[in-house]
């Protein structure tokens, strides 16, 4: 039969030599000899209190109440087992629910600080002539779609709104590279659809119900009308502002009908 010095046991337990020489002194933890040297040795017997001792510590109950349970004579070891073995599940049910919520949170906190500020919303563009834009805008579309526009896109992250400029500088290339193809043609209106949904990411409506053809169509027209829209490599394009706005228009009407 194999004996266990206390340094041992505590070392196969994972606890101090200290506190098995407290649960001998209260009667937790008796070794089953002790030697005339007053060495303490455990044997199986005492692995298998030992066990169960550290499973109700686990559960959070005190040391008297422990003793008194162990010490009771219709203590059942399987059932005392299969009782632990249900409420760990427990707690590791609960534990990992916590770890969960506690990645959203992370997760939520680093999106949070990586979210775009002001002035990237509004990058290009000085101080001064970030209001005058915003203010101009608010005049055009009104201040609820200005406002909406804003609230969606500083809710990206960083990464992804540099993602989103990415993908409306390569459809306005791409369209660039189409100004000798008709503004109806089928692979045109393929590129138009892509700068449709972009927009509608912009304006934090791509997910909107409404199709928004009117102010889709009337962003076309804009286009025409005021050379900052369609400024390419630093120059206005008056060539591709018109056929912009012939191929949005003709989306609008033959795609965006309610």
């Amino acid at each position: 039969m194999s004996r266990y010095s206390v340094t041992k046991l505590a070392k196969l337990a994972g606890v101090s030599v200290r506190t098995l020489h407290l649960y001998d002194e209260i009667g937790l933890l008796k070794p089953s000899i002790r030697t005339e040297a007053r060495y303490r040795l455990y044997g199986e017997k005492e692995l298998l209190r030992l066990q169960q001792i550290l499973f109700y510590k686990e559960l959070d109950f005190s040391l008297q109440e422990i003793c008194t349970i162990l010490d009771n004579p219709d203590f059942d070891l399987v059932q005392a087992l299969e009782g632990h073995k249900s409420s760990l599940k427990s707690r590791r049910a609960r534990l990992t629910q916590l770890l969960l919520t506690i990645d959203k949170t992370i997760v939520k906190l680093k999106d949070k600080q990586q979210m775009i500020t002001d002035d990237e919303l509004y990058a290009g563009f000085a101080k001064g002539q970030a209001d005058a834009y915003r203010n101009e805008a608010i005049r055009k579309w009104g201040a609820q779609a200005v406002e909406q526009s804003e609230k969606t896109l500083r809710q990206m992250s960083k990464a992804d709104f540099t993602q989103l400029k990415a993908e409306s500088e390569e459809i306005t290339q791409i369209l660039v590279s189409m100004l000798h193809l008709d503004p109806e043609s089928e692979s045109v209106q393929k590129q138009i659809i892509r700068h449709y949904t972009i927009i509608r990411k912009f304006w934090g409506t791509v997910n909107d119900p409404n199709k928004q053809a009117e102010a889709y169509s009337g962003l076309g027209k804009l286009y025409v009308t005021d050379e900052r829209y369609t400024v390419i490599n630093g120059k206005p394009n008056p060539e591709f502002a018109l056929f912009m706005s012939k191929a949005m228009s003709y989306f609008a009407k033959t795609q965006l009908k309610e």
